[in-house]
């Protein structure tokens, strides 16, 4: 099985054109409240226009907010659920056209 962190690399590397990466990409971040921010440009990639959002909260008091405006997509969450965001957006990625 795949893992998320190897098609998120698959996805950046085909965004890749030798001008794209220059300008945009994908940044991951913490947060100090604590937990995890994920960011990925959709400016010129298959995925510009696409939007959505999804908010989750668990009793454990684990969360995840994703959202996208068309031009960037933004997942944020908790500490031990990064590799839950990331295949988020890899679902994102895969829905379909915009």
């Amino acid at each position: 099985m795949i893992s998320n962190l190897k098609v998120l690399q698959q996805w950046y590397t085909a965004a890749c054109d030798g001008d794209w990466e220059h300008s945009y990409g994908i940044r991951i971040e913490t947060t100090d409240n604590p937990g995890w921010i994920l960011s990925v440009d959709l400016t010129r990639t298959t995925l510009y226009g696409r939007t959505c959002e999804r908010e989750e909260r668990g009793a454990d008091g684990s969360w995840i907010s994703t959202k996208s405006d068309g031009t960037e997509f933004v997942a944020g969450c908790d500490p031990g659920s990064l590799e839950t965001v990331i295949g988020y957006f890899i679902e994102f990625a895969a829905s379909g056209p915009a």
